[in-house]
This record gives C-alpha cells, structure tokens and sequence, in this order.
C-alpha cells in the first residue's frame, strides 16, 4: 500500500541525508516500510527502509538529533567539483597559498 504523506516529514536517511519523506509504502507484516524520501542536498529520490530513517531533530518538541543522524552527517561527504584542465594549475597556485 502506498501513502501520500501531506505534509512531508523531515527526515534523516541513514547514510544520505536529511530530506522530506513524501510516500511510506507498507508491503505488508513481513517487511520494512519503505520511505519514499526526496533528499534536501540533491533532490534525488530514494526508497529507505525503516531501519534506515530517523525524525530530525525539532526543538518545539524536544527531540535532540538522534545520535545515529550526527555520525551518518558526519561521515556524508559533500560532493567536490571537478576542476577543468583549464583552471587546475590556478586552482593548484590559490591552494598551496
């Protein structure tokens, strides 16, 4: 069974980062539900299973950030542009600056 969720929750995907769960799709006693999430850093859509997501954290209801969230945001690494032939060496000269 799938459910629109209205309005998206804020969620943390373990391993991907915060987003908005805008579906939860039950598959019924024998598995996880599963999250349909669009991620806030890159907009990419993901199917998480329960295990995997946790609420953010929301001051107004006192729930601190989950100590799983901080080591998984910890470990996300944000994406590095790549540098074009062109700009490497200026790029290079600016870091060892």
């Amino acid at each position: 069974m799938f459910t629109q969720l209205n309005p998206p929750l804020p969620l943390h995907v373990l391993g991907k980062g915060d987003g908005s769960a805008i579906g939860m799709i039950d598959y019924g006693p024998e598995h996880n539900l599963i999250w349909v999430t669009a991620l806030d850093a890159n907009g990419e859509i993901w199917c998480a299973p329960n295990p995997t997501v946790r609420f953010q954290r929301n001051w107004t209801m006192g729930r601190a950030e989950n100590p799983l969230v901080a080591q998984s945001k910890a470990s996300i690494k944000a994406p590095q542009a790549e540098v074009c032939a062109d700009c490497a060496d200026t790029v290079r000269e600016a870091i060892s600056h």
